[in-house]
């Protein structure tokens, strides 16, 4: 069955235009710096009596400072040789050579620093105050903000992306990486992910030949893994261009990035980004000289919020937006409602192969995961509690009984309350239960969820993490005061430490747990990517005037096309409709088999 086929059969459905206005412009936000720490090594007596004298040395600073992680062991001597930090240089190192002398190493002083100024996308600040800059909620909601101290992972090479010349091994260099010379590694990450994705390839196959998307010229913006990868390969097999950046400064996997440079493909993309990278690497997508896109791909809406801030005119050709998160669905919705959404939308988020098995089995088993990698936290007899009984928070509530947590599920909709209640969760304010809990996640897709008045209360060694697109529900802003130290245990984890000693668990500063701090099941991101591919399909060959300027649901015919391309994977036969049958249900023996309106 080819793809243009089942574009063909689509529901068609006449809405009345929504005529355009200029969009309001809204800025980008502010920057932070990051701690560096060394790796504590047992060192023989030789090597400690040698280190005596520079124990003494009065500049090395407060005593009772703790090393952390080693951002360098690239630098390790040799067998005879032995490395250690001394404790009292805020995390300074030496080196203890053959002779048993000493020598000292650079030392990198912790410091946190509070930005009270929004910073311009076209400021370029330094190179480390640039590096710790962290990635906040879009400005296109009003109320959105960043932290103001936050930390990205260390790494050998402390020069940013942006102030390197790199090239592929075809010479061509219009991309900026982390490090191209890591290409062989993520290239073996995606062939692993092909693996997982038997509908991308399926479809890659099938409509190879007809190249539906010659022409289309994609820009996108979504978590660059190997499953994206995956995705943006067989979008170009299919004919078209593709420019990509990530919708998330802390998932990007750098070298499925370097994979992608060396493919050919116009990457802009780095683990760790700064606020600053992060609009620096959209508008580096967007705005080249010669090329302008037709179709958008966006995960989270900061790409097209960009582009109705900077470069409106560009919606004349861009014949529609496809939208895959919560939070970029709800901004399509409210421009759609203020008049100012110029083109078609697709609502991927709502499809129900995104919501029944991205959002739910996914979160199933990535929410373990982000919680293991980082904290190594038992969950047997743990209290949590869950904010949201969406598909993410059924997931995530799933999960967690399994493992045998003691779960309570807050809730504004007594629909999903009830199912949460029948599902043997018990139903509770967050307030009733704050003090008590071992765990909080947040998954609502709302703001202001765990305030500061929640965070006070919270019991000693308390976890708190987001597994919501945005980092709004954790109001880690009112964390950023002189009162509380933050200490980085680990990449992704912070100790956010009161007065009294109290310290709370804060996982990837409030940001989506499984992206940023794991990896998520490659074959649910099969589902999805496929769903994404087959919507932009559609949005570019439709016919004008099949599509409004508003926000449209995937039709059902699609979805199920998507669901069957995924059960050969399990050896899975479906059972066909007799004509008589079909008759009798009002049906077509190849669907689609549910109305619009069914809830699966």
């Amino acid at each position: 069955m080819s793809v243009q086929v089942v574009a063909a059969k689509m529901a068609e459905v006449d809405l009345k235009d929504v005529p355009c206005k200029d969009p309001a412009p809204v800025s980008p936000v502010t920057p932070k710096t990051e701690d560096k720490g060394m790796i504590k090594n047992d060192i023989n007596a030789t090597a400690a009596a040698s280190s005596a004298a520079l124990a003494t040395d009065p500049a090395r600073g407060d005593p009772n400072m703790s090393p952390s992680l080693s951002p360098n062991p690239g630098k390790m001597p040799q067998a005879s040789a032995m490395k250690r930090p001394d404790p009292q240089q805020n995390g300074g190192e030496s080196f203890v050579n053959r002779d048993g002398t000493v020598a000292e190493a650079p030392r990198m002083k912790k410091q946190i620093q509070f930005a009270d100024q929004k910073q311009e996308f076209n400021k370029r600040p330094t190179k480390i105050g640039r590096r710790s800059l962290s990635r906040s909620i879009s400005q296109s909601s009003t109320d959105s903000y960043s932290s103001a101290a936050s930390y990205t992972d260390s790494s050998d090479d402390e020069t940013s992306p942006r102030d390197k010349q790199q090239k592929n091994s075809k010479g061509n260099g219009d991309f900026c990486i982390k490090n191209i010379k890591q290409a062989d590694f993520g290239r073996r990450e995606i062939e692993i992910a092909e693996q997982e994705m038997p509908a991308l390839m399926a479809l890659r196959k099938r409509a190879q030949g007809e190249k539906p998307l010659a022409g289309a010229k994609v820009v996108g913006c979504t978590h660059i893994t190997a499953q994206t990868a995956v995705l943006m390969e067989t979008l170009s097999a299919l004919g078209a261009q593709c420019r990509w950046a990530a919708c998330n400064i802390y998932s990007t996997q750098n070298e499925v990035a370097a994979a992608l440079a060396e493919g050919g493909f116009s990457v802009f993309a780095w683990k760790g980004e700064s606020e600053d990278d992060f609009w620096w690497c959209i508008d580096r997508c967007v705005n080249l000289e010669g090329w302008q896109p037709n179709m958008i791909l966006d995960d989270g809406g900061d790409l097209t919020h960009w582009i109705y801030k900077k470069y409106p005119n560009m919606f004349k050709k861009i014949k529609g937006i496809v939208e895959e998160s919560v939070t970029g669905v709800h901004r399509l919705y409210q421009l759609s409602k203020a008049g100012k959404l110029c083109v078609p939308a697709m609502n991927v988020n709502d499809s129900v192969t995104k919501q029944k098995f991205d959002n739910l089995y996914c979160c199933r088993e990535s929410i373990l995961d982000g919680l293991k990698r980082t904290t190594d936290v038992m969950f047997g007899g743990k209290q949590v509690v869950v904010c949201g009984y969406g598909e993410v928070g059924k997931g995530c509530c799933a999960a967690l009984k399994a493992m045998g947590s003691i779960v309570y599920v807050t809730e504004i909709d007594p629909i999903c309350a009830l199912q949460a209640c029948m599902d043997g969760f018990r139903l509770v304010k967050l307030n009733e239960v704050i003090r008590q809990v071992d765990i909080v996640i947040t998954c609502t897709g709302n703001k202001n969820v765990v305030v500061r008045e929640y965070l006070d209360r919270m019991k000693n060694g308390c976890i708190v993490c987001n597994m919501g697109h945005s980092n709004t529900e954790i109001d880690v802003a009112s964390l950023r005061t002189p009162e509380l130290t933050w200490e980085r245990v680990r990449s992704q984890v912070d100790h956010v430490i009161w007065p009294d000693g109290k310290r709370i668990v804060l996982l990837a500063e409030g940001r989506l747990l499984n992206l940023s701090c794991s990896t998520v099941p490659t074959f649910v991101l099969s589902i999805t990517a496929t769903t994404q591919a087959l919507a932009l399909i559609e949005l570019y060959n439709a016919p004008e005037g099949r599509y409004k300027q508003d926000v449209y649901l995937l039709p059902k015919k699609m979805d199920e096309y998507v669901a069957s391309l995924h059960l050969p994977t399990f050896d899975a036969h479906l059972t066909e409709l007799t004509d008589e049958q079909a008759k009798y249900l009002g049906l077509n023996k190849n669907g689609p088999f549910k109305p619009n309106y069914y809830r699966y």
